[in-house]
């Protein structure tokens, strides 16, 4: 399988969010079968196109001008050419984290965010916390526009649960810090269900960003009964859907009302 290059890029996502992630892949591939809950859309997109989800690359700037040229910058540096694209987006912020977790290399990350941060848009980091933020960054991160999205899911463990509401409630006191809930439409005549349904109302009572899971048919969540589907309109087609209530925003993200936490209140 293909390996991701490590040079870092924009892109615009099909809901309209540009994305520079600082990492391409995700230790936790490895770890559950079909990425996290049985579908990770980001290892679905990334086998589709022969890429080995599994192996976290790092991308960073091109610092050889024999490579800037060679991969289509001329004479400009690579750094300044993405922080001027970055001012030049039609979106008031960037995004981390969408094809991979930022918190694989927190050091790598908080430097290509200390390098981005002069285009003056916010930066949003979602994260699993895979790893802990060392305490050493955290005066740095104070210091930049950050909201870190913290996400986490009633389908998560309890331990997994536990070590990211740490996290978050951690991150407070030096970024702006939100939570992101992967949430679902529980099976209440199940009984695994019924107990992951209440997890979730206790989640969902810390104000979260709501965001759907999109499982396939075969998911097992699906085929032992735990989680309810049925097709909804997502961008130009229809999805499989678990939607524990059905005005959960699933649009383009110019007119999402939450924009990944910058418009969100304040930490309480």
């Amino acid at each position: 399988m293909k390996q991701y290059k490590d040079i870092i890029t924009l892109v615009k996502n099909a809901r309209g969010c540009y994305i520079l992630d600082p990492i391409k892949g995700c230790s936790l591939a490895s770890k559950y079968k079909g990425g996290c809950y049985g579908n990770c859309y980001a290892q679905n997109i990334a086998s589709r196109y022969g890429f080995d989800f599994t192996v976290p690359t790092k991308r960073d700037f091109i610092k050889d001008t024999k490579q800037i040229y060679l991969q289509g910058f001329c004479d400009v540096e690579h750094e300044a050419d993405i922080v001027r694209q970055i001012k030049n987006i039609d979106m008031p912020f960037i995004r981390m984290g969408e094809m991979g977790d930022p918190s694989e290399d927190w050091t790598h990350t908080v430097d290509i965010c200390s390098k981005v941060a002069m285009a003056g848009k916010p930066i949003v980091i979602i994260t699993k916390h895979i790893n802990k933020i060392p305490d050493n960054l955290l005066d740095v991160i104070s210091g930049i526009n950050v909201c870190i999205n913290t996400s986490l899911s009633a389908l998560d463990t309890d331990d997994e649960i536990e070590h990211r509401l740490v996290q978050y409630e951690k991150l407070k006191a030096y970024s702006k810090s939100i939570l992101r809930l992967v949430s679902c439409d529980f099976n209440l005549r199940n009984k695994t269900g019924q107990k992951k349904d209440k997890r979730q109302d206790a989640l969902l009572a810390l104000s979260p960003i709501d965001t759907v899971f999109r499982p396939s048919l075969e998911n097992k969540l699906v085929t032992s009964g735990i989680i309810k589907i049925k097709r909804v309109k997502f961008l130009r087609g229809d999805v499989l859907a678990s939607m524990h209530r059905p005005d959960i925003y699933m649009g383009i993200c110019d007119k999402c009302p939450d924009m990944c936490g910058i418009n969100m209140a304040v930490n309480a």
